[in-house]
């Protein structure tokens, strides 16, 4: 048995602890805030409960696989619920979409706005499913090492219908010419971190799980996923250490690792950092044993940080539905001013998550829950003056859509943004999401998960492969964990 530190509890590294500790390991699990789960952390306040992170529960199968490792699904854990809508968007011209969760009726609604858009849908789809299924249930599942791992029968077969190198944005409009139906199209790619036409159509497999699969909820919240893997991890003999942050990480000579804590020295065999990528290198690493220099992570192209605002709302909001995408403004703008030009957005694009819609237990009866989300360049200025200009504009087009006077009906409100990302979770410039899936930080393009200096040190997470988002941190603990279990030359 081998003593496996791991830096971080986020889903990365509880996927990670997990399945060292199914292989037999002795894990100990380092956590520098006081609460279990990184980005999924949930806080309650006034009666509401507030999923800090991810609200998008998609390729519910990802899920299930990790689930399945350890005798367990996730009905195990919490109630699975299907949306109906899936969302819906809120257009420029005053429009709503409402993306119904029945694959003939969203069939009927592309028909209504474009004709021909149905056919031409399915061909899209049927695409989408293909790249789905050879990157969501293989490609995904490599480490990132070697240029071999992408040599196999689908990728040599399938090179061209994979579209790894082709634009996402370019692909979307091959298919359809309607502004709308591209705008629903090209939404999911907001949670990879690059405009539409800098993704790779390869990335049309988000529109599979979006769309085809659906969109479902985890009653309770997000953290009822975190609750799951701590249980499994725990199942399993994996420690946990709150409020225990690292302060350093030296390589020592009989090939073991000495972790310096807040509180104390401990030496492992094995080590795998889920917290910050850059972090971890710049702060905790010793010069001569960083994978990365400074000017190669100011090079990459990083994801949006966010401005975040949980509303507890003393009323129904009717016209909301459990997730809400107003594209009332300029999408291209607004990206060009997180990525080419960053600066904080002249006529934003929001998210509003309104979980009360579905989960009766994160509200009180007859109140709302919100989560208020706008996408904005990582490394800006943050300061409560502009948090609270961008408060006032966003409810006023809030109270506009929902002909409801939102903020007189406000009982409870906390922001959070780039300082707050940096300060919990030492993410770098703030950002939210982690690293860009831009076409050339696609894949092995990627940061690589084995430090090159110190054989038994791994990485994982949303700064490598393979990339950002609930379900890919799941898979990037899991390679993680498998390829330092090689390392140390235990039997998988």
């Amino acid at each position: 048995m081998k003593t496996i530190g791991i830096i971080g509890s986020g889903v990365s590294g509880l996927s990670a602890a997990s399945v060292l500790a199914l292989k037999g390991q002795k894990v100990v699990v380092f956590e520098k805030n006081d609460q279990l789960g990184g980005r999924m952390r949930q806080f309650e306040a006034n009666g509401f409960t507030f999923d800090m992170g991810p609200s998008w529960y998609w390729m519910p199968d990802v899920f299930e696989r990790f689930y399945n490792q350890f005798g367990h699904t996730s009905s195990d854990f919490y109630e699975l619920k299907k949306l109906d809508p899936g969302f819906q968007i809120i257009t420029s011209d005053g429009d709503t979409l409402k993306i119904p969760a029945d694959w003939e009726e969203l069939l009927e609604l592309f028909e209504q706005i474009e004709t021909g858009s149905a056919d031409k849908l399915v061909a899209f789809m049927r695409e989408a499913q293909y790249k789905y299924d050879v990157g969501v249930k293989k490609l995904i599942y490599q480490p990132g090492l070697s240029l071999l791992e992408l040599i196999n029968a689908d990728t040599i077969s399938g090179v061209f219908r994979l579209q790894v190198f082709s634009s996402f944005s370019k692909h979307v409009r091959s298919y359809f010419k309607n502004e709308k139906l591209i705008a629903l199209m090209e939404f999911p790619v907001l949670f990879l971190g690059a405009m539409p036409k800098n993704t790779p159509a390869l990335y049309s497999l988000m529109n599979y799980a979006g769309l085809k699969q659906g969109t479902y909820y985890p009653m309770g919240g997000f953290k009822k996923v975190i609750d799951a893997m701590v249980q499994i991890s725990r199942e399993h003999g994996v420690e946990f250490n709150l409020s225990e942050g690292i302060t350093g990480i030296k390589k020592l000579h009989d090939s073991k690792i000495s972790l310096s804590t807040t509180s104390r020295t401990i030496n492992v065999d094995g080590l795998i950092a889920s917290a910050d990528y850059h972090h971890v290198e710049s702060k905790l690493l010793q010069s001569n044993d960083r994978n990365y220099s400074e000017n190669y992570w100011d090079k990459k192209v990083f994801a949006p940080s966010s401005l975040i605002f949980y509303i507890g709302v003393n009323k129904k909001l009717d016209k909301l539905e459990h997730h809400n995408l107003f594209f009332d403004a300029d999408f291209p703008k607004h990206a060009i001013e997180i990525y080419e030009d960053p600066k904080w957005p002249s006529n934003p694009l929001f998210y509003v998550c309104c979980p009360s819609k579905t989960d009766p237990s994160v509200a009180p009866k007859d109140k709302e829950n919100l989560f208020i989300l706008m996408p904005i360049a990582p490394g800006i200025a943050d300061e409560k003056s502009i948090r609270d200009s961008y408060y006032d504009l966003l409810l006023t087009r809030l109270e506009k859509y929902t002909g409801v006077s939102v903020r007189e009906n406000i009982e409870y409100v906390k922001s959070y943004c780039v300082n707050d990302f940096i300060e919990d979770y030492n993410s770098y410039k703030g950002n939210a999401y982690g690293l860009a899936n831009t076409l050339m930080q696609t894949a092995n393009l990627k940061p690589k998960i084995k430090n090159k200096n110190i054989p038994n040190f791994y990485y994982c997470g949303q700064l490598t492969v393979p990339g950002p988002g609930v379900p890919p941190s799941i898979v990037s603990g899991q390679v993680a964990a498998n390829e330092l279990l090689k390392t140390l030359k235990v039997n998988i």
